[in-house]
């Protein structure tokens, strides 16, 4: 039986997986290796009749540019106990090849240690993947995926402030990420929204509902005092994550709890969140604004990579060739800019009890500080007596004080 390379995905789908499963192929395939993908992640590696997927070279080159995934995906976390080495001795699997976030690959070394544990030899190596881009890959690379996210959200942001200067009204958008707000800075600052909030730039006060609506109306008025009476704003999903439960419950939306009572925020949609919370807040100022939300998420994580994505998975994708014949294992591959092929080790980018550790936006960056002082639109001491046309106290949307900058 040939020696078999095994491909999985776990966690949420992004721009550049079937390019990276491509090229990890055909590098093997070209070595006179067996290729096979495995369908729904570890919930399919563990199961009694695996649904296999053989890939050969045509299979390969059919998917290199296509959005999504061709191998059904899973977010399914085995515990110890169902690990098995009967898929690993029935198809002579000699390396282990998962492609996903922190939670894929953490679970790829659980697998590693309990197949050496039973004499089995193996290679594990792990592609991460998010279009939420805040893995800390060195150099400050990205994420794979994240810059097709971006474009398609941009794309789509593009067209929504079309829609807000010919209806004359506002848009309240949230873009994907679970702790960081890159995704929503990016789209902001390519679109130039007047309005971009993210988690990173509460760094001096609590992350409130109360902040992130001032911060929206500091915008709005200040667009009207500039003869403007449109717009968007961008929220990043991530401020959830640092807000308090209470926070949450207490904000006046209906929602819905899991068993432990924690309000499930999945279930609604961040923008329509934000969007009623302005309006309630517009109409107490008595500012007569229309307002719209709009939710960036699904949307971008099945769309064809672009021109970066597919030239950098098929790097990381040959980088899973190079570190195996190298001998390397347990670790993440990387890919520089140049090229440049390295291992990154979990341990090397976790905290004491495993887990990896964010990539936040740097709030301190030359470009960040950049698109905050000059690329958005909200009232300054300057604006005080022409914003008291809309609102009577304009100090309380100050943009600088509601951050304490």
């Amino acid at each position: 039986m040939k020696d078999t390379i095994a491909i999985l995905c776990g966690g949420g789908p992004a721009p550049g997986i079937n390019s990276v499963i491509s090229s990890v192929a055909m590098a093997f395939l070209d070595s006179g290796y067996r290729v096979i993908g495995i369908h729904e992640g570890y919930k399919g590696l563990f199961s009694p009749e695996p649904d296999i997927q053989e890939i050969d070279f045509k299979f390969a080159d059919d998917i290199h540019r296509r959005g999504g995934s061709a191998l059904k995906m899973s977010r399914f976390k085995p515990q110890d106990s169902e690990f098995s080495t009967k898929f690993f001795v029935d198809f002579n699997v000699k390396l282990l090849v998962t492609i996903g976030g922190d939670d894929t690959a953490s679970t790829a070394n659980r697998i590693g240690k309990f197949l050496r544990e039973n004499d089995i030899s193996i290679q594990n190596i792990h592609v991460p993947k998010t279009i939420d881009n805040d893995l800390p890959l060195p150099d400050n690379t990205p994420t794979f995926g994240y810059q097709s996210a971006k474009q398609e959200g941009v794309r789509i942001a593009q067209t929504v402030y079309e829609d807000a200067r010919t209806s004359g009204n506002w848009f309240v958008t949230a873009a994907m990420g679970r702790e960081a707000g890159h995704l929503a800075f990016g789209i902001g600052a390519a679109c130039h929204f007047p309005m971009i909030v993210i988690p990173e730039m509460f760094n001096k006060v609590e992350v409130t509902f109360d902040r992130i609506i001032k911060m929206i109306i500091s915008a709005i008025v200040k667009r009207k005092i500039l003869g403007i009476g449109y717009g968007v704003a961008i929220v990043s999903e991530g401020v959830f994550h640092f807000m308090s439960e209470d926070e949450i419950n207490n904000s006046g939306i209906d929602f819905t709890y899991d068993e432990h009572g924690h309000p499930e925020l999945g279930n609604v949609s961040k923008a329509h969140i934000f969007n009623i919370l302005l309006q309630n807040r517009l109409k107490k100022l008595g500012l007569k604004v229309k307002s719209r939300p709009v939710e960036l998420g699904y949307e971008l994580r099945c769309v064809p990579p672009v021109a970066f994505d597919l030239m950098y998975c098929g790097l990381l994708g040959y980088g899973v060739k190079k570190l195996f014949d190298e001998g390397q294992t347990g670790c993440m591959v990387t890919a520089s800019n140049a090229g440049k092929i390295a291992p990154l080790y979990l341990e090397d980018v976790s905290d004491a009890s495993g887990k990896i550790m964010p990539r936040l936006v740097n709030i301190e960056g030359e470009k960040q500080k950049l698109v905050f002082e000059h690329g958005l639109q909200f009232i300054e001491p300057g604006d005080y007596e022409e914003a008291k046309a809309w609102i009577d106290k304009p100090e309380d949307y100050d943009f600088r004080e509601i951050l304490g900058w």
